[in-house]
């Protein structure tokens, strides 16, 4: 736990109501109440220490998302390849692939391999909803207004943040706000299912008003200076504000809103809600410096660190807690590398597809597809834009720093790592987004290798403002947010410029499709492997688009000056994708519960 704590032995909640997965029982049953003890309500919620230490339990729900198993897929899209198929390219969205559930609830195991989205999201929500029944309670909590804001605060930042996780991948749910009871008439209209728009409206009122009651970091409030230096993963004004924002723009995407007023095109009113949310969050950054964007030289600090230091650096706003730092080197490298190296822990290899590589364009700024890029089949990985070359390893890079077959990446058509090795790598590259493969690699190094996931960084806010801002009302490229000066073409530069290519050319400017195609491009490219690619194509209703639909690899013989040549794509998989892919389904036994909760659409 993050905070002070009570020498409390913790034990799971009693699942009586199994529709929500949530804990019932009381607070003492919370605390686990000894014979010998006698902890009150009042010891529990009485104080700032005491009522924090029941507040960690939340972020202790929170899924790291490539360590939920010895190896666990995150990415659902059109990203990597393994050298099995996924569940999801042949449209079965059933498997919880070591990520979505599964698991009972444990939040003091430390352990991030028992964490899951969707058991852990309910619980968190049902401690959000006791949090703040009991802080508005009279008589009960005795601290500072500030305290008690903290504490409100981060309940109704988690309860918003949580919904997020669960209606992101399986749509809208009954937006509960109180601490339930088993014997609820669960008939009643609040239980019913609200669509993904609905629920979000719900999400953006509490991260509205979580943002209202935190600060902008703990550091510099008064409750926080007990645990300064330390705060870094606290919940504070950024976070909320980040939400409320990424809450309405989804809301206002296409299938959100197809769903919700049958209209297949983005909510002006909505993406403007969006707009301002972001625009006041980077306000707020220009002002106070806490978030900026990493220089280009540390943009790879926003993924991973050598030595156990914990990555991040001063973009990233909200990271997974750390259970276990040797995670990383079981879950994180566990797949990703090369299946020769010792750091390889199973027999999976998980890499980049020749498809989607497509989606980094030239140091020219411009698209490969673009005749004006100067893209040259023949020679495809000269002259690309430099964070293919962060991203990316392809045929005779170095990948370790050592001697043997090992040390440079042989990826050609009969090479080392395309077919003498098991696993091998069957698209002919590798990514190194949080698996540094290259000349600083060595497995003992390796060992100290700390990587994670960010949910949240300033480069995603910038791009969702540039996104926002151009499909508001009275929006486009150069349109800006009312109050932040800063146009969308101008947001996108941003992130463009920091990864030294030049700003967006003015053909891809003239229409809000023609920059939306940009916003599709940069976002597969920023962020690429972190995990939105997958919600991206689904909210646009573009999961089913051709364009993203193969997974290809590479096939080529190396020639005699190193340059690949004989170069083919060839299909490995068409990805199987139908409307009732939208949302993932629930499982059977949640959805024979009560009437009010019936399965998602085509399942």
């Amino acid at each position: 736990m993050l905070y002070f704590q009570k020498s409390w032995s913790h034990r799971a909640f009693l699942l009586s109501l199994a529709i929500l997965i949530i804990p019932l029982n009381s607070c003492e049953d919370y605390l686990n109440k000894a014979p010998q003890t006698d902890v009150s309500e009042k010891d529990a919620f009485g104080n700032f220490i005491s009522f924090q230490g029941y507040i960690e339990e939340m972020y202790n729900c929170i899924m790291d998302p490539n360590k939920g198993g010895a190896w666990n897929k995150y990415l659902f899209a059109d990203e990597t390849l393994n050298n099995y198929p996924y569940a999801f390219d042949n449209g079965n969205y059933w498997g919880n692939e070591g990520y979505f559930y599964g698991q009972n609830v444990n939040t003091t195991d430390n352990n991030s391999r028992t964490k899951r989205v969707w058991e852990y999201a309910w619980y968190a929500i049902r401690k959000a909803n006791t949090a703040l029944e009991k802080i508005d309670k009279p008589g009960l909590f005795d601290g500072t207004a500030e305290e008690k804001n903290h504490i409100k605060g981060q309940a109704l930042f988690f309860r918003g943040w949580f919904y997020f996780e669960i209606c992101r991948y399986w749509g809208g749910m009954p937006y509960v706000t109180r601490a339930l009871d088993p014997s609820e008439d669960m008939s009643l209209e609040e239980f019913n299912r609200l669509t993904f728009q609905g629920t979000a409206l719900k999400m953006a009122e509490d991260f509205r008003a979580a943002a209202d009651l935190l600060p902008d970091h703990w550091d510099n409030s008064g409750p926080g200076q007990a645990t300064s230096g330390h705060n870094r993963d606290r919940i504070n004004k950024f976070h909320a504000l980040g939400y409320l924002g990424k809450a309405l723009l989804y809301a206002a995407s296409p299938m959100i809103n197809e769903e919700a007023k049958g209209s297949a095109a983005f909510d002006p009113e909505l993406a403007k809600q969006a707009a301002e949310a972001f625009g006041e969050l980077l306000k707020l950054a220009d002002e106070t410096r806490i978030y900026s964007l990493q220089s280009w030289s540390s943009w790879t600090d926003n993924f991973w660190r050598w030595n156990n230091e914990r990555p991040g650096g001063t973009e990233c706003i909200m990271v997974p807690i750390i259970f276990d730092r040797g995670r990383v080197r079981w879950s994180t490298l566990g797949a990703t590398v090369p299946s020769s190296f010792a750091m390889n822990s199973g027999s999976d290899a998980d890499v980049p597809t020749h498809s989607f590589t497509k989606n980094y364009g030239m140091a020219n700024g411009l698209p490969i597809s673009d005749p004006a890029s100067g893209y040259n089949p023949a020679d495809p990985w000269t002259g690309r834009d430099p964070r293919f070359y962060k991203d990316i390893a392809v045929d005779g890079d170095q990948i370790h720093n050592a001697s043997g077959q090992d040390k440079f990446a042989q990826l050609y058509t009969g090479g080392f790592h395309r077919s003498q090795i098991n696993p091998p790598s069957v698209t002919g590259y590798y990514h190194k987004r949080y698996s540094p493969i290259g000349p600083e690699f060595t497995t003992s190094k390796a060992n100290g290798l700390q990587a994670y996931i960010p949910y949240l960084r300033l480069a995603d806010i910038y791009l969702m403002y540039a996104e926002a801002v151009n499909f508001s009302t009275g929006g486009g490229p150069k349109a800006a947010a009312s109050n932040y000066t800063m146009t969308a073409e101008d947001a996108i530069n941003v992130i463009r410029n920091r990864a030294q290519v030049p700003d967006i050319a003015a053909k891809f400017t003239a229409s809000k499709e023609a920059f939306f195609e940009e916003i599709i491009r940069e976002r597969a490219v920023e962020l690429a492997f972190e995990g939105a690619r997958f919600c991206d194509l689904r909210r646009w209703n573009l999961n089913g688009d051709p364009r993203f639909l193969d997974k290809t690899a590479i096939d080529f013989d190396r020639g005699p000056n190193g340059k690949p040549i004989n170069i083919t794509e060839r299909l490995i998989v068409r990805r199987s994708v139908e409307k009732k892919h939208n949302w993932l389904p629930i499982q059977v036994g949640d959805t024979r519960i009560f009437k009010g909760f019936p399965q998602n659409f085509g399942w």
